[in-house]
């Protein structure tokens, strides 16, 4: 059964950051240049201090009819201690539970309280499709007597 470490592992190493005093058009530019949904904000320490995703752009700046370039990430980010996150020791199937009963797309993976990695939703779904497609394979062999 596969971990939310091997969803990490398949993942590139770098992990795009936004500081809580940056723009919220900083963090739109780089989600589009990066081509990810949500940045993990932190603060001068290096402490993760929280989330921001497009979600948060979208309810918070543009329904309300803020300014990007006036308005802080600060202002409208998932602040820490209502991330929900997970352990590299987490099942995908775990993930994803949270996942769907959460209505979040992005999970925080932290590990003895370090930060370690983002897994987005579109990771546990390739990796369920993956593990699917392998058992249907597999059953197929089966089936066929191979």
């Amino acid at each position: 059964m596969e971990r939310a470490r091997d969803l990490l592992k398949k993942k590139t190493k770098i992990v795009y950051s936004i500081s809580p005093s940056a723009t919220v058009f900083d963090a739109l530019k780089i989600m589009g240049e990066k081509l990810v949904g949500a940045l993990v904000v932190r603060d001068e320490n290096d402490q993760v201090v929280g989330i921001i995703s497009e979600r948060d752009y979208a309810r918070k700046v543009v329904l309300n009819g803020k300014s990007t370039h006036g308005t802080l990430v600060k202002e409208i980010m998932t602040p820490a201690d209502h991330v929900y996150s997970v352990t590299p020791d987490t099942t995908v199937r775990e993930c994803y539970t949270l996942m769907e009963n959460k209505h979040i797309r992005h999970v925080p993976v932290f590990e003895n309280g370090k930060y370690v990695g983002l897994i987005s939703i579109g990771d546990v779904v390739r990796c369920t499709l993956s593990a699917n497609e392998l058992y249907i394979d597999q059953l197929s062999h089966f089936i066929a007597g191979k």
